[in-house]
């Protein structure tokens, strides 16, 4: 075993039916009771050390462990103190804060179940409906916003009628501030709540969207988040050798940031930064000032970031210095890394401190806290998402060519939807496995330690009018490959039609803004896209992987028509409604906005 990780460790059992189950040979070590465990040990050990800070002014709001345990311990006291329970829960409108990372903790402390939105759902007047419908499902007794004025219209919701209302800024009226939390309550009846929580207490509930009209609530349990945490340290030995530091801008409404980051510094007694900026063209330039003041050991994020990250650097050997000085991982995870981006962080490491870090990825839902495939070896490649991790098994189904559907079951799987019956009993077959709807392939049958490969959603696949069967995932993926730096993402079309094509998703930096009737008119850029596609079309195997035509699209998806999951991606089966129009113009011909191949 190396410093940084375990050696890959799996074992295969083949089964008559055809389906494979694989396994973890690695074990946890101690599983914490609760993520409380956690936040006493290193108030105990490290009380002065940060654990959390965001930007104050010029500088930054740092809270170490010490205080960290005695401002959550407060407000947990005062949430026992106003009767909130299990049933009696919490959602959190607003994105990461200092504020609401302590609200977060205390609820866990308190046995009181928490709910984070996405910010979207509150901000988008468009979305309120959806914000609506989970706060009919949740029934929350409180509700908190760090600021009461950008979030009032999603706090005066009928459905919060009944809730206690707080905001860290902006309080007044019926709106009261948080800091009133920060009094407490009685210790005694706060020590009895903290002991009644255990492994199958309910920490919080996490919406996902997926490909439906309404979301679902995703129960986590304290049993998923302190396994997953566990599973995590066996296969990553690195997260014990030295406190972590993480900066991160993901919110926490996503199992990415809210459950494995937020709980990966926790768990290890790191330091977290919150980073105000985003990998957008307008507010990068904050990512980046941050990063200069608290670069991490890890570094955790999605492939636009990494993308934006390595043309920055490329100018800026200072920023090149920065990020790489300490840097023990490169995790990237919400799609695979362009290889282009990978190879340039593998290069620009080299150069500054001769040597790799670790850079790797994982496979995991919402559903399974997230972590349930992981690579934790050196040497991966883009869409690497390596082996179960230990305590998980995953059930591989055969589909044809060498594709397997995956499905797992393990002490960090949900057990249920949140008050979702029906939906629940379609979730998980007769063995209690639950079903992914992902496919996936072996890198090496031959060599099992070099583990899996994502291969797209199975429920994006659809067949040509041949009757051909696309393996849409996997083709958007390299669709997006080829149209890096050209298109932020893009829409595999081609159900029950002759060819296949692209609904791309432009970044405006790129193109004039000229459009016709929804559609990108800047020829330019269209000759790119088009130069683009003709390259990836010369290596198509057949009709099933040849895009043959291709429409920009004017519009942005859109978050208020639910073109955008509340995970930040794409409801490809949204897109493909909203803009049926768009997509009969892409397979009519004869249109200067349309790029043929």
């Amino acid at each position: 075993m190396s410093r940084l990780h375990a050696i890959h460790s799996v074992t295969r059992a083949d089964r008559p039916d055809g389906s494979i189950l694989l396994a973890s040979g690695l074990k946890t070590g101690p599983v914490a009771r609760n993520t409380g465990e956690w936040l006493h040990r290193w108030a105990r050990q490290s009380p002065d050390h940060v654990f959390i800070a965001e930007r104050s002014g010029e500088g930054w709001r740092e809270v170490g462990y010490g205080e960290m345990l005695q401002q959550v311990r407060a407000v947990a006291a005062a949430l026992v103190a106003m009767g909130l329970g299990a049933d009696r829960p919490i959602m959190a409108l607003s994105g990461p804060s200092v504020d609401h990372g302590i609200l977060m903790l205390a609820a866990q402390y308190a046995g009181v179940p928490l709910a984070p939105m996405a910010e979207q759902y509150s901000l988008i007047p468009g979305a309120l409906p959806r914000l609506a419908y989970a706060a009919s499902k949740v029934r929350p007794a409180m509700v908190f916003a760090q600021d009461a004025g950008p979030y009032g219209a999603a706090l005066a919701l009928p459905e919060f009628a009944g809730a206690e209302k707080f905001a860290s800024h902006g309080a007044g009226g019926a709106i009261r501030a948080f800091g009133e939390l920060l009094k407490g309550g009685d210790g005694r009846s706060l020590d009895a709540a903290y002991a009644r929580v255990g492994p199958d207490t309910l920490a919080k509930i996490l919406f996902t969207s997926g490909s439906t009209s309404n979301p679902k609530g995703v129960p986590q349990t304290q049993r998923m988040l302190c396994v997953n945490q566990a599973q995590y340290l066996a296969c990553l030995p690195l997260l014990g050798e030295r406190p972590p530091k993480i900066l991160d801008w993901l919110p926490w409404n996503h199992v990415f940031a809210g459950n494995s980051n937020f709980n990966m510094v926790l768990a290890n007694g790191g330091s977290l930064y919150l980073d105000g900026g985003k990998p957008t063209r307008a507010l990068f330039a904050a990512s980046i000032r941050n990063i200069r003041e608290h670069a991490g050991t890890l570094s955790l994020n999605v492939p636009i970031a990494y993308a934006l990250l390595v043309e920055a650097m490329k100018s800026d050997a200072g920023l090149r210095k920065r990020f790489f000085a300490d840097l023990d991982m490169v995790f990237y995870a919400g799609a695979s890394l362009p290889q282009d981006v990978w190879q340039a962080l593998e290069e620009m490491a080299v150069a500054e401190r001769g040597a790799i870090p670790l850079m790797t990825s994982s496979w995991g839902m919402t559903e399974t806290a997230p972590c349930a495939l992981l690579n934790y070896v050196a040497g991966g490649q883009s869409g690497m998402i390596g082996v179960p991790v230990p305590g998980l098994e995953a059930k591989l189904l055969p589909l044809g060519d060498g594709r397997h559907e995956l499905r797992v079951r393990g002490p960090n799987v949900m057990a249920e939807y949140y008050r979702e019956a029906d939906k629940t009993k379609e979730a998980f077959d007769e063995e209690g496995f639950f079903l992914t709807g992902d496919a996936v392939r072996f890198v090496d049958s031959r060599d099992l330690r070099r583990g899996l490969r994502f291969d797209g959603r199975i429920s994006e696949d659809f067949k040509l009018m041949s009757g051909t069967w696309v393996q849409a995932g996997a083709l958007r993926l390299a669709a997006l490959w080829a149209l890096h730096g050209l298109a932020s993402d893009v829409v595999v079309t081609g159900h029950d039609r002759a060819e296949l094509g692209l609904l791309v998703f432009p970044d405006p930096a790129l193109h004039d803004g000229k459009a016709s009737e929804g559609a990108i008119a800047d020829a330019a850029y269209l000759a790119k896209i088009r130069e683009r596609l003709a390259a990836l079309a010369a290596s198509s195997t057949g009709s099933s992987t040849r895009l043959s035509r291709a429409l920009a699209l004017a519009e942005p998806p859109s978050a208020a028509d639910g073109e955008i999951t509340a995970k930040g991606s794409l409801n490809i089966r949204a897109v493909l409604t909203r803009r049926e129009k768009l997509l009969e113009r892409l397979y009519r011909g004869g249109d200067a906005c349309i790029v043929t191949v």
